[in-house]
């Protein structure tokens, strides 16, 4: 198997079948539908990474913003129990639209439960670690970005999602593999046993993810880029300017090291592949990607090959 053909097949790993996305845009666009026809809401704008097109598989859950008529609730946007009042609004409505015993539009919500910034809706049992979930954040248009509830404070932040879904598209249309990448790279993210938050690879992506390479090369270049940036202490903040570090319990010390790591093993896969052993380029890899990763084991641990005996040869020595 050629390097090419080996980065192919593990992006067929770490992305989620064509029929997951599909179901998990039709329960999206659900909600789409019930909140659209609400006389208070503006518009319903999809979110997250399924908007971006940078979900990895399993997809667990989608995000969406009701972006609500601020004439019609005055008193949300300000400090204090406004952004409680919002969350619990839409907590409600979820009920009254999709509850799964008596919804009014369709009935597929088992419980809604809000967070921070937004109602949690189980579509799946609540008690499944794997459930699938709808998260819904209300929102009021503040100028070109948005205002969103944060209960723990008691106010209204600013965000721009909207911002990461265009900047990754134009990126993409620069490099259709870019989404395909990123996706590789949260894949990568996820396998280590630090919490790296899947937003943090994006970001990193957009700041450090080359365009107009092969795959392989612009992957390389990531990991070199990126560790040098994150050992220089770089903090990843939200690329919109509003929301300041994205991970804040992030241990950046270990996750320099860990980005180190993949870059000495993309740097001896490039060597390899340069020296056209494909073996040692794969291997090399899969040190960086794990198992899924096609790769035969470390061929430098390969017993040498058996070499034939030289037959000995007799010679007619007199005797005597």
């Amino acid at each position: 198997m050629s390097v090419h053909e080996a980065f192919r097949t593990f992006q067929t790993k770490v992305n989620a079948d064509v029929e997951t996305v599909r179901e998990a845009r039709r329960r999206r666009d659900v909600f789409r539908a019930a909140f659209g026809n609400e006389a208070d809401v503006v518009e319903v704008v999809p979110s997250g990474s399924l908007a971006r097109g940078t979900q990895k598989d399993p997809i667990h859950d989608v995000d969406l913003v009701i972006v609500y008529d601020g004439a019609a609730h005055t008193e949300w946007g300000k400090a204090g129990e406004s952004a409680r009042d919002a969350l619990d609004h839409v907590r409600g409505r979820v009920n009254t639209l999709l509850g799964a015993t008596n919804g009014t539009h369709d009935q597929i919500v088992r419980l809604a439960r809000w967070r921070n910034h937004a109602v949690k809706c189980f579509l799946d049992d609540p008690e499944d670690p794997a459930a699938f979930t709808v998260d819904a954040m209300p929102a009021l248009r503040s100028g070109d970005h948005l205002l969103i509830p944060e209960a723990l404070s008691d106010t209204w932040i600013e965000c721009d999602p909207e911002s990461l879904i265009t900047a990754v598209a134009d990126r993409h249309a620069q490099w259709d593999k870019f989404a395909g990448t990123v996706r590789i790279l949260k894949r990568w993210a996820s396998d280590q046993d630090i919490k790296i938050k899947s937003l943090v690879m994006e970001v990193l992506a957009l700041e450090h993810l080359p365009t107009g390479l092969n795959q392989r090369a612009a992957v390389r270049q990531f990991f070199v880029a990126a560790a040098y940036a994150i050992d220089g202490h770089e903090v990843v903040t939200d690329p919109a300017g509003y929301c300041g570090p994205i991970q804040s319990d992030l241990d950046y010390v270990e996750f320099a090291e860990r980005l180190k790591g993949a870059r000495d093993h993309a740097n001896q896969a490039m060597q390899a592949s340069v020296n056209n052993d494909t073996d040692g380029a794969l291997w090399h890899w899969g040190q960086v990607f794990g198992p899924d990763f096609p790769h035969d084991p470390n061929p430098a641990s390969k017993p040498a090959p058996a070499v034939a005996p030289v037959p000995r040869q007799v010679k007619d020595t007199p005797q005597g």
